[in-house]
């Protein structure tokens, strides 16, 4: 029996692993739970999981929950908040496992403090891997514990990793559906609008991710959290277009060999390879095959997907420079989502922001979390001065 810990237990991800325990009771116990902001949803989760330990986002909305606790004759569940309370959370003694799927930086402390507790780490966060990877992979190697990837594209790089060793892999390929404008016009680009960005042709996923689908961000975050996951430098992790997404990432080995990892779209599948490894659970996420009637892969084209390029040029720098990468993205995505700048805002916002960026590497966590308010700062004054609009 694995006893869990997740962290961002109201979103997406949360939702699905608690549907992966529903299924195997017998395998997995919910210990503790970061549900930040969604006070109804939190109380839901209570009254179904029982959970030692619940963190909210903030005190209020922590007291108002074990108000309504208190209300249902619920006294042993114990109730925190703020980044304080999910690091409790994460680091419960009795937990084994911690399924990081708090979306941005906010999950960052309580994932790298999980790490140095000596936790099984189920990691969902990109931005983990982006902002602080040099830091938590330096402790998972130090306290030897598995980082072990749940976002679909890296789940399958490590489910293909099994067929050979590391000296065997000659690069990775991370498949990407492109997005809604992979054949769009580029004269069209500026006038792109949030509507149309919104709609993915493959997923159903919150607007941060789903704008950074469109400009291909995502697959760059992807490339740099494959770089720290997997010990590769970025020459050898490449990204191919894929729209049918059925193919969810490649390893090609030295004799030529390329194992693909195929299945489902459904989150539940690499949740549960996660949480099983290094057994594979029966279950009932089996595929057609005959959606491989027609496979599609091209090349993408960094004229069209500059945020890609970015995301290269940031992986080589490491450091400070990784962090402003997506602390930049996530303040122009937002200012794009206002109508403050266009679509190509996005890209040239986070451009100026990597130049304005030292390559220095943190020492911790609190000085990555430093360059990464710095960081939005300057994006912040970066749209300014486009005469644009003032971010607010």
């Amino acid at each position: 029996m694995k006893k869990l810990a997740i962290l961002g237990s109201t979103g997406s991800i949360g939702h699905s692993t608690l549907s992966i325990c529903e299924s195997f009771p017998d395998r997995y116990q919910v210990v503790s739970l970061a549900a930040g902001q969604n006070l109804e949803v939190a109380f839901a989760q209570c009254l179904r999981w029982k959970p030692r330990v619940i963190s909210l986002g903030t005190e209020e909305l922590a007291a108002a929950l074990t108000t309504r606790l208190k209300a249902e004759g619920i006294t042993s569940i114990e109730v925190v908040h703020g980044t304080a309370g999910t690091i409790h959370a994460a680091t419960l003694p009795e937990v084994d496992f911690v399924v990081s799927a708090i979306v941005g930086v906010a999950g960052l402390e309580a994932t790298y403090a999980a790490v140095k507790a000596g936790k099984t780490i189920g990691l969902a966060n990109k931005e983990c891997l982006v902002a602080a990877g040099e830091l938590i992979i330096a402790a998972a190697h130090q306290h030897n514990i598995a980082l072990l990837p749940i976002d679909s594209e890296h789940n399958a790089v490590h489910q293909c990793m099994r067929g050979g060793t590391p000296q065997e892999v000659k690069q990775v390929w991370l498949t990407a559906s492109g997005g809604p404008f992979r054949n769009t016009p580029l004269a069209d680009f500026e006038h792109i609008t949030p509507a149309q960005a919104l709609k993915h042709p493959t997923w159903v996923m919150g607007q941060r991710i789903t704008i950074d689908s469109a400009t291909m961000m995502n697959k760059g975050f992807e490339v740099i959290e494959a770089c720290r996951l997997f010990s590769l430098p970025p020459a050898q992790v490449r990204t191919i277009i894929h729209p049918q997404s059925t193919v969810h990432s490649l390893v090609e080995f030295v004799d030529g060999s390329i194992l693909a990892q195929i299945s489902v779209t459904d989150m539940r599948l690499p949740i549960l390879y996660a949480l099983a490894y290094p057994e594979r659970v029966p279950s009932d996420l089996t595929f057609d095959l005959t959606a491989l009637s027609q496979l599609d892969f091209s090349t993408p084209d960094l004229t069209r997907f500059p945020c890609l390029r970015l995301a290269y040029e940031a992986a080589e720098a490491g450091g400070k420079v990784c962090i402003a990468l997506n602390a930049a993205d996530e303040i122009a995505v937002a200012a794009f989502l206002e109508g403050h700048i266009p679509f190509l805002g996005i890209p040239r916002t986070i451009e100026q922001v990597l130049t304005l960026t030292s390559g220095s590497r943190p020492s911790s966590i609190s000085e990555v979390l430093e360059a990464d308010l710095a960081a939005r700062q300057c994006a912040r004054e970066v749209i300014a001065r486009q005469s644009i609009g003032v971010l607010r």
